[in-house]
């Protein structure tokens, strides 16, 4: 990505999720919280160093990625609200648990009670689908 490239304004974003599976937008609000969680630790370091040796860079480092987290903290927001009001499901994703049962000696993932191979069959999400060595076309964000 460039110094140059924005990213997608919020509308766009909403309108992009329209066309994501449920199991996508639970993908991207994990992404999302992880990046939330790395910039967070990031700025506990990039504060401490710029307290200690006065430095004006990492003071404006560390408030643009407190913005960055705002607008982060907002787009998983639009997730939400397009799970929770326009798809009508929960929000919080089932967890993905391990099956007991084999498969030629390794033990499968579940996903709602489905192995991975039938989700990817099954219109499942992208994990899913990476896991038979599937693409899925559409929209990244």
């Amino acid at each position: 990505m460039s110094s140059e490239a924005l990213p997608i304004s919020p509308a766009r974003f909403a309108k992009a999720l329209e066309d994501l599976s449920i199991g996508s937008l639970h993908s991207k609000v994990a992404e999302l919280r992880n990046s939330i969680a790395h910039l967070e630790a990031s700025n506990k370091e990039l504060e401490h160093f710029a307290r200690e040796n006065d430095d004006r860079d990492c003071y404006e480092y560390l408030l643009e990625n407190r913005q960055v987290i705002k607008s982060m903290e907002e787009r998983i927001e639009l997730v939400k609200r397009e799970i929770v009001e326009v798809r009508g499901m929960p929000f919080e994703p089932q967890e993905v648990k391990t099956a007991p049962a084999t498969q030629n000696g390794t033990a499968t993932a579940t996903q709602n009670g489905t192995s991975a191979g039938q989700a990817a069959t099954n219109g499942g999400d992208a994990s899913a689908a990476a896991v038979n060595g599937e693409e899925e076309e559409g929209v990244f964000l």
